[in-house]
């Protein structure tokens, strides 16, 4: 999301791009009106997925993405998103600075876009207790502190790249 851009200018812009890249050649034949028409229909329907009612906004569909709170940011980068109807949805850093209520939201809106038929990937900090996760990296309980020892190879290996 490009901060300096209001709500509005993003889910036009958005609007625009899948009009001119999405669909059929012949879509670009209708009547302006018939387009327009379609183009709201299609924001609506993505708001109304993710949960965004941009009328509780601070300055409604003139507020700024840097005035939105990190929900509200989330919850349109999902609307931008459903608007090219994907059939999967790859969230990042889905519960970064969010309190336990804010989490719970954000993982309800997650769960309803899957529900409608989109898989979503989220990755997250904490997962919910029924999602499926997958782990990478080390166990953070392990106790063994593993210590490697130089050989003297390693050191000549080492002052042949310098």
């Amino acid at each position: 999301l490009d901060p300096a851009f209001t709500v509005a200018e993003h889910l036009r812009e958005r609007a625009l791009l899948l009009r001119r890249y999405d669909g059929s050649p012949r879509a670009l034949l209708r009547r302006p009106r018939e387009r327009t028409a379609a183009a709201r229909a299609r924001i609506a329907a993505a708001l109304d997925a993710a949960g965004l009612d941009p009328a509780t906004l601070p300055k409604a569909e003139r507020t700024a993405v840097r005035d939105l709170e990190r929900t509200e940011a989330l919850r349109l980068s999902v609307a931008l998103a459903l608007m090219g109807r994907p059939r999967l949805l790859a969230v990042d850093d889905a519960d970064l600075k969010l309190s336990d209520a804010e989490r719970a939201e954000v993982w309800r809106l997650l769960r309803s876009v899957a529900a409608d038929g989109t898989t979503v990937l989220a990755v997250c900090s904490e997962a919910p207790e029924d999602a499926v996760t997958v782990r990478t990296g080390t166990a953070p309980d392990t106790t063994e502190a593993t210590t490697h020892e130089e050989e003297p190879a390693d050191a000549f290996a080492e002052t042949g790249r310098s």
